[in-house]
């Protein structure tokens, strides 16, 4: 006859298989992919792209849902919130994550409540001028700076947005003075960067891209640490004088905090089978996207990396927002 003891330890280890097989059968539903920004633009389509291609290597259903808001500050919220079990899950971008939580006052999360599962991609932006500007390189664009503090006006989407902060990091390092001109949203500047309404932009790569080839803007050069083959021959901004300049914008899925290591490295595995596919990177790059692929823990380390770089360069932009 079984002693106590006995029973305790089957009970124990029937306890272990059934917590493991339930781990094992993740997922058994659908999973919501929430997108902290609205339907259309590239973060949703970006996360579309991964979600269908990742589904069927889960096996489950993947709802992309778009929480907008606060600039992205919403969806980050409600993911934060959630239950840590894998089935909401978090596409998001480097403002969402490593610069609201710098830029807005009384924002109620941090990179603490997120645990890091895998990145999709980079985009760098391109500094583009108004042709009527006389500069034809980043050299020349930054003497004239120089010669004329305050004259030369930059675009922006937002304060705090990615490209007021390219901007900001652009002043810093070079000790230049520019004119910050906030607009609600990218399209608006633009439409007034090509009507000579403000002299420059940087701002993501695929949107000028025609406008480059019709004359219409000039870029000058790339705010990554690669150039791109969009605007051949147009060298990073740090290859063109200001060394050090990197502001890229990257995607990537993350969970809520204390998302169990078993889902986390299902999911990490699967996207990692879809974006090292040549298929997958000819789609990433022609919406101005590179690759990425990293480790969870490498992907922890990247974000931390980025979160003090971005709370840096809000803190020298002197933006603060309720």
């Amino acid at each position: 006859m079984p002693t106590f003891k006995t029973l305790s330890r089957l009970f124990a280890c029937l306890a272990l298989a059934i917590g493991s097989a339930a781990q094992a059968a993740y997922p058994e539903k659908p999973i919501t992919l929430v997108v902290p920004f609205p339907s259309g633009g590239g973060t949703d389509a970006t996360a579309r792209l991964i979600a269908e291609a990742i589904s069927p290597i889960l096996g489950a259903n993947i709802v992309v849902e778009n929480r907008a808001g606060a600039a992205g500050s919403i969806g980050a919220q409600a993911v934060a919130n959630a239950k840590p079990d894998g089935y909401t899950l978090f596409f998001t971008t480097t403002g969402a994550l490593v610069i609201n939580p710098h830029l807005y006052k009384n924002l109620r999360y941090s990179i603490d409540d997120f645990t890091p599962i895998a990145p999709v991609g980079e985009s760098a932006n391109v500094l583009v001028v108004n042709p009527q500007v006389p500069a034809k390189s980043v050299k020349e664009l930054i003497a004239l700076a120089k010669e004329h503090p305050g004259k030369y006006t930059y675009g922006s989407s937002g304060v705090g947005s990615s490209s007021h902060l390219a901007g900001v990091m652009l002043e810093s390092l070079t000790g230049v003075q520019l004119t910050h001109v906030p607009y609600k949203g990218s399209a608006p500047a633009v439409t007034d960067l090509i009507g000579g309404r403000i002299d420059m932009m940087i701002d993501n790569i695929p949107s000028h891209v025609e406008f480059a080839k019709a004359g219409k803007v000039r870029p000058l050069g790339v705010s990554g640490t690669k150039t791109s083959p969009l605007f051949p021959g147009v060298p990073t901004i740090a290859q063109a004088g200001v060394p050090g300049y990197d502001v890229t914008i990257w995607y990537g899925i993350l969970g809520p905090a204390h998302t169990p290591d078993e889902v986390v490295q299902k999911v990490s595995d699967a996207v990692r089978q879809v974006v090292e596919k040549p298929e997958m990177q000819a789609k990433l790059v022609a919406i101005g996207s590179d690759p990425m692929i990293m480790t969870p823990k490498e992907f922890a380390s990247f974000i931390s990396k980025e979160n003090k770089k971005w709370a840096d360069i809000v803190e020298k932009s002197g933006g603060r927002l309720d």
